[in-house]
């Protein structure tokens, strides 16, 4: 990894890890610095706190640098993009990659326009993201494939998600993540596979976004980026899942959402592992 050193060794499961990290989450609560899209940060610094992390939403140039410093993980979101975060961006970005603070990376709409997607490729090739995580369409334009985004929505298939994120994995040596209704983490040879979540999710603003600041904390918290990345999507997968199940038939999005942050806050290792639906190849000694 170009920012943090995966541990190499060891015999737990994967699936033990991933839903431990929540745990370390939960006692360590990290500091999660955010330079993120105005239209979901509220939600993005509401689900940082129900996990168990502590958000701070500082984009000003002038004190990102700072602010970094006191950080345990970087989340940098494009949702909203325009030059002067940009600039905030590569300051906090470089400032974090100096003082090896792990940075998640959400390049909401790469592929739509020629700026989201310059500027996504400037962040990725400065800044060395740890993780990456995106819809397929935004990660087929990070590797360079031919795709068509809609505004910030995917409309490319997942028929060959994990192959996609296997092979860019290794060309920026980062985990890369792509979610959907199926998620894909890979790094090098460790791939997961996650099916959890519910369609409804797609239903509200800010789920991707909620789902790389849930990355970010895990990050923030947990040494290997993989399991970090992996813990962050089961997390909002899982609470998604309960909290459809919580929804009367009268109640739609707005009640699936606020139900979604109390389902975050009362998830434990316990309900992860009995809930979780992971499917794992590849050479996972590092786990």
């Amino acid at each position: 990894m170009n920012t943090i050193d995966c541990p190499t060794g060891g015999s737990e499961n994967p699936t033990d890890a991933i839903c431990r990290a929540l745990a370390r989450v939960r006692r360590n609560t990290p500091l999660i610095h955010h330079i993120t899209n105005y239209v979901t940060a509220n939600g993005c610094a509401n689900a940082v706190i129900a996990l168990g992390g502590s958000p701070v939403m500082a984009d000003d140039a002038g004190e990102v640098e700072e602010m970094v410093s006191m950080a345990s993980a970087l989340v940098l979101n494009i949702g909203t993009l325009n030059a002067r975060t940009v600039q905030s961006m590569m300051l906090a970005g470089r400032k974090a990659n100096d003082l090896r603070i792990p940075i998640v990376l959400d390049p909401v709409g790469a592929g739509a326009t020629s700026l989201r997607t310059r500027t996504a490729h400037q962040l990725v090739d400065a800044l060395h993201p740890v993780v990456i995580r995106g819809n397929m369409s935004e990660i087929k334009s990070l590797a360079g494939l031919d795709v068509r985004t809609r505004g910030v929505d995917s409309t490319a298939g997942l028929e060959d998600a994990e192959t996609v994120a296997q092979s860019l994995s290794e060309k920026l040596e980062c985990v890369i993540a792509i979610t959907g209704r199926i998620d894909f983490v890979a790094f090098e040879k460790r791939i997961c596979v996650i099916r959890n979540g519910h369609e409804m999710l797609s239903q509200i603003t800010g789920a991707g976004c909620m789902t790389t600041s849930l990355v970010g904390t895990c990050l923030g918290a947990v040494k290997d980026p993989w399991v970090a990345a992996a813990a962050g999507i089961v997390c909002m997968g899982v609470a998604g899942e309960l909290a459809h199940e919580q929804l009367q038939s009268h109640e739609g999005p707005g009640t699936f959402k606020a139900r979604l942050l109390d389902c975050i806050f009362r998830l434990t290792p316990e309900i992860l592992k009995a809930s979780a639906r992971i499917e794992f190849s590849g050479d996972l000694l590092g786990v």
